[in-house]
């Protein structure tokens, strides 16, 4: 008869929690254990530092596999800052911020524009200014936050990105190719009737799912309305000798 490979009861755990161990199950589809793991875990059970290191330990393995993975509360938090893990303020990405429980798309696609302006938070106060968040919600992202000042140039310029309440149907179609054809031709509907104001907005209005919002963050911008559909248009310059 074939061995059973044994594998340390927490292994165990810390695979089938990542997905690279099908989680055992008997006969009535109730998560099997084996008489040696049970015994151990029974053991550990009440050991309540030894189920925050493996609390810890879970959370640190889904951090490194999963770059979007999203921390869910306070505590899962905290266990992030203890393995090390920061968020740089002033130059953390979409996906840096998405991971903190409670944020929305839109904070965060205004913290991204902000850094492309070159404007940088000194402290939790300036955050809680910019985006009011509940009070608790800034309370836990705290133990993360590094609110490092940078000199130099500021990130490439918001001005670069397209705007939606300018940009023409083949610019969008070039430049927002995650658009289908569908919605593009819906934003160019709303716009006439009113310019977006923000992220929010236009997923309120074009009923976008929170996963494509997600993946305009950072992407766009929404400006002055122009005229409706039309191109922008440069603006005339003098030229010498000229009337």
């Amino acid at each position: 008869m074939a061995r059973r490979h044994w594998l340390d009861p927490l292994a165990r755990r810390l695979l089938v929690a990542t997905g690279q161990l099908p989680a055992a199950t008997s006969a009535n589809n109730v998560p099997a254990r084996s008489a040696c793991d049970a015994t151990v875990l029974a053991g550990q059970s009440a050991d309540p530092g030894h189920d925050a290191a493996v609390e810890q330990e879970l959370l640190a393995l889904k951090l490194a596999q999963n770059p979007g993975l999203r921390l869910r509360d306070a505590a899962e938090v905290r266990q992030a800052a203890a393995l090390g893990w920061r968020l740089d303020v002033n130059r953390a990405t979409a996906a840096d911020w998405l991971r903190l429980p409670g944020i929305s798309a839109d904070q965060v696609d205004q913290l991204l524009r902000l850094q492309r302006a070159g404007v940088q938070l000194s402290g939790p106060d300036d955050l809680q200014q910019l985006l009011q968040p509940r009070a608790d919600s800034l309370e836990q992202w705290l133990p993360l936050l590094d609110f490092r000042w940078y000199d130099g140039a500021p990130l490439p310029a918001a001005a670069q990105l397209p705007d939606l309440n300018r940009a023409g149907a083949q610019e969008l179609a070039t430049r927002l190719p995650l658009l289908e054809e569908g919605r593009r031709q819906r934003l160019l509907r709303e716009r006439q009737r009113q310019p977006f104001a923000n992220l929010a907005d236009l997923q309120e209005r074009l009923q976008l799912p929170p996963s494509l919002v997600e993946q305009l963050i950072g992407r766009v911008r929404f400006g002055a309305a122009g005229p409706a559909g039309g191109p922008n248009l440069p603006r005339p310059s003098s030229r010498p000798g000229g009337s």
